[in-house]
């Protein structure tokens, strides 16, 4: 499924692996990495751009013949999910998503890391903390209605574990 897919959708809660896994993706397969955060939503200083530079930047980033995408922003699933060949849903717990973001902090705090819009450096403040914390009972949800509408007979693998992550890195060498 994953060897013969030339665009692919990787969701999820932030922290829970997501670039991570897509960026190895991306190198293993020879696929464009594109980041949400870094090339549609963010602006220096987290300024978001406005919703119709969005739209038009993600329309733009999908035309594209061979690439890996992370942003689960549900609002362009119905553009973003049909063009693409297979949906990776990581869907770890809270605990790791919330390791995930205090982890990357460290490693990354008052920097930008590579991922992230050029002028966003790595930041938890409460109000990021409590989207996590409080993602899989306020946006998991929204992201199966999402999915159901515009998914289709898409494959749609969900990770659930670190184990199972490192296991499809290692199925495809990556």
């Amino acid at each position: 499924m994953l060897v013969h897919s030339d665009r692919v959708l990787v969701i999820g809660c932030s922290g829970g692996g997501k670039s991570t896994l897509s960026q190895k993706l991306g190198r293993r397969f020879a696929l464009d990495y594109i980041s949400i955060d870094r090339d549609v939503l963010w602006l220096p200083g987290w300024i978001q751009r406005d919703k119709e530079d969005q739209l038009a930047r993600t329309r733009r980033l999908i035309a594209g013949n061979r690439w890996v995408m992370d942003g689960t922003n549900t609002s362009t699933f119905d553009i973003r999910v049909p063009r693409s060949d297979l949906v990776i849903w990581v869907r770890m717990p809270r605990y790791l998503n919330v390791w995930g973001i205090l982890s990357r902090w460290a490693r990354h705090r008052g920097e930008t890391r590579p991922e992230m819009a050029v002028g966003c450096p790595e930041k938890v403040d409460w109000e990021f903390f409590r989207f996590v914390w409080t993602w899989e009972a306020v946006f998991a949800p929204r992201v199966i209605a999402a999915l159901q509408q515009t998914a289709g007979d898409k494959p749609v693998l969900v990770l659930t574990s670190r184990r199972q992550t490192r296991e499809l890195l290692d199925l495809v060498g990556a």
